[in-house]
């Protein structure tokens, strides 16, 4: 599978106050900013997976998560597939949203969706649904592994079908087989947006994508990538940012940036949001390399779709090529710079990390940190340093009491001073991190593909708390929420505290 999500400045601060999340984690990543921190105390220090220590239960995820899990209300949402069938009815494989219950890791009800099916890489056989949910009072939003946006009820079919939408049993039954009956375990579609037909995006592999809630919009990246060739954009129109009207799932506004026919490999990383001197702006990391920043839609739904109004671009990697990108296809040493974790929003700044892709691009990559007010006319802000990693990164920094956590490709964690942008200490945690660290209760929690877990003390001294190891790959991102440490595998989700 080829993919992979507290000190606040004063313009954060304004934006976290609208909405106080308790000790849920409703959303990968701090509300708005993205970074990856989290305010729970209390925090498991060591534990054992094999002899149970510290674990208060443990859930199969049959053997395909590349998600990240959410916590609210309640409710532990994860992406999942089916091979260990939770349900006699839904056989075979399918994409799985698990919503599971807080307490106990049992099962309230699931999303079932069939793969498209045809070629592979439109939904890469085995995989669970990877992108993480977002959740917000009774409804759940989350993208399918068929590129769908779904708006789900969080009480499922239990309490009846909420609709607009009613055809449940269509859309998790397979092509050319008799329909499922739903039943009460079954998750329950509210709207649906379809985005291969409703904006033409192409898919690659897996979409992975985490909805980000302001006011009555949602926004999110398209996940258009390339084809089975590597080297095609099948829609080099398609927009690669858009927003949705989160009561209906009516297209509201897409990029007009023409991002299509840059992209290296696929869109996967998705905005965060941040107010930068009182006005409210829109980060996009784009499959080009390149950081957008856009201004955030206005408070009522526009009538007609708007096309997102860009105040600046910062390229990531200036030097690197930006016509016939896919010339440098499997070319380690030269080529274009992809974008995989999210952007930070941070203290006026911008963190992202940037470079080389996973197998098909360049090893050099880097951690950035851009000056996000000084944009202007001119559109092009002002980068305060740069600090290199090894190999690619799909991390979404954490940035806590002036350090900035980060992961990358050849297995190190990096601790770098937020202002400076200079290293206080790496660590090689043993393997590739596909996630993204961890900062929470003073300890930096990190996962990597060997099933290797590592905590350390997050200061700028180095200080390895704790070592383990799992049964299974980590590919996703530690979760934190009402006193409880999630770390999810390939094949089990586990609940600590």
């Amino acid at each position: 599978m080829r993919i992979v999500g507290k000190l606040c400045s004063a313009a954060v601060i304004v934006l976290a106050a609208e909405v106080v999340f308790a000790a849920d984690q409703p959303q990968w990543g701090e509300r708005y900013s993205r970074n990856m921190v989290s305010n729970e105390t209390g925090l498991p220090a060591t534990f054992d997976p094999a002899s149970g220590a510290h674990i208060l239960w443990s859930a199969s995820l049959g053997g395909g998560s590349y998600s990240t899990p959410i916590v609210a209300n309640g409710k532990v949402y994860i992406g999942s597939n089916n091979s260990d069938a939770r349900d006699p009815r839904h056989s075979g494989d399918r994409g799985v949203l698990l919503c599971l219950n807080e307490q106990d890791g049992t099962l309230a009800w699931q999303l079932v969706v069939p793969r498209i099916g045809g070629d592979d890489y439109l939904d890469w056989p085995g995989i669970g649904v990877c992108s993480a949910p977002t959740v917000e009072g009774d409804r759940v939003y989350v993208v399918t592994n068929r590129s769908e946006v779904v708006c789900l009820d969080v009480n499922g079919l239990a309490n009846g079908n909420d609709g607009p939408y009613t055809d449940e049993s269509r859309h998790m039954t397979p092509e050319g087989q008799a329909l499922i009956e739903t039943g009460p375990t079954d998750a329950d579609i509210v709207w649906l947006f379809d985005m291969r037909t409703g904006i033409g995006m192409y898919p690659h592999d897996s979409p992975h994508a985490s909805v980000l809630i302001d006011g009555d919009y949602l926004y999110l990246n398209s996940c258009n990538g390339v084809d089975n060739t590597h080297i095609k954009i099948r829609s080099p129109e398609a927009p690669s940012l858009i927003a949705l009207d989160k009561k209906t799932g009516k297209l509201v506004a897409k990029d007009g940036e023409g991002i299509g026919p840059r992209i290296f490999h696929c869109t996967w990383s998705s905005p965060a949001l941040g107010d930068v001197g009182g006005q409210r702006e829109i980060f996009f990391c784009g499959g080009d390399g390149v950081c957008y920043a856009f201004k955030a839609l206005p408070a009522s739904i526009p009538d007609s779709v708007q096309v997102f109004e860009r105040l600046w671009r910062f390229e990531c990697d200036p030097d690197a090529p930006k016509e016939e990108v896919h010339r440098y296809s499997k070319n380690t040493k030269e080529g274009p710079s992809v974008i995989m974790g999210m952007p930070v929003f941070y203290g006026n700044r911008v963190y992202v990390t940037a470079g080389g892709d996973i197998w098909w691009g360049k090893y050099r990559a880097w951690l950035k940190c851009i000056d996000a007010t000084q944009g202007g006319e001119a559109g092009k802000p002002a980068e305060r340093w740069s600090y290199p990693l090894e190999r690619y990164s799909c991390s979404t920094p954490a940035i806590a009491n002036g350090l900035v956590f980060v992961a990358d490709g050849k297995g190190n964690l990096h601790c770098v001073d937020a202002e400076t942008g200079q290293a206080h200490w790496t660590h090689d945690v043993g393997n590739a991190v596909w996630g993204s660290p961890l900062v929470a209760d003073g300890k930096a929690y990190v996962g990597a593909r060997n099933g290797a877990f590592n905590i350390f003390a997050a200061d700028k001294v180095k200080n390895l708390v704790f070592t383990t190891t799992f049964d299974d790959e980590i590919s996703g991102t530690p979760t934190a929420a009402n006193g409880v440490l999630y770390v999810a595998t390939l094949s089990r989700l586990y609940a600590i505290r």
